[in-house]
């Protein structure tokens, strides 16, 4: 099993879609990767020898990948909700912040339903 920034890359994938549990790489930096490692994008992660590895840890190492991009990610949402903007605001509050309609939609940021009882009419 190939370990590659301290993520365990699955054997029995294309190099190409193995690459891309490490995060902050995706498709397309995973094809760059390869390219620069001389690999071919349909070598599964198993087929890989210990050479290809060194050197493909060699290319990861100079990216910011996981831990760090994470952290850096985190203090991003940290110093726009610390300036008060909207989008920060949004965060707080977790709500959707690029636009999207609430009304009906945005659960994923919203939650579960937390189901409001209707006001009781008074008799007289």
């Amino acid at each position: 099993m190939a370990r590659i920034a301290g993520i365990d890359l699955p054997k029995n994938k294309r190099g190409e879609i193995g690459l891309t549990y490490i995060y902050g790489v995706g498709r397309s930096t995973a094809q760059k990767i390869l390219t620069e490692a001389n690999i071919s994008f349909d070598k599964k992660v198993s087929e890989w020898n210990d050479d290809e590895l060194v050197v493909l840890r060699s290319i990861i190492n100079e990216m910011k990948v996981e831990g760090a991009l994470r952290s850096e990610v985190q203090m991003n949402i940290k110093r726009l909700m610390d300036i008060g903007c909207y989008r920060g605001i949004r965060h707080r509050i977790g709500l959707p912040l690029r636009g999207q309609s609430t009304k009906n939609n945005a659960r994923t940021r919203k939650g579960r339903k937390k189901t409001v009882a209707n006001k009781k009419k008074a008799t007289k």
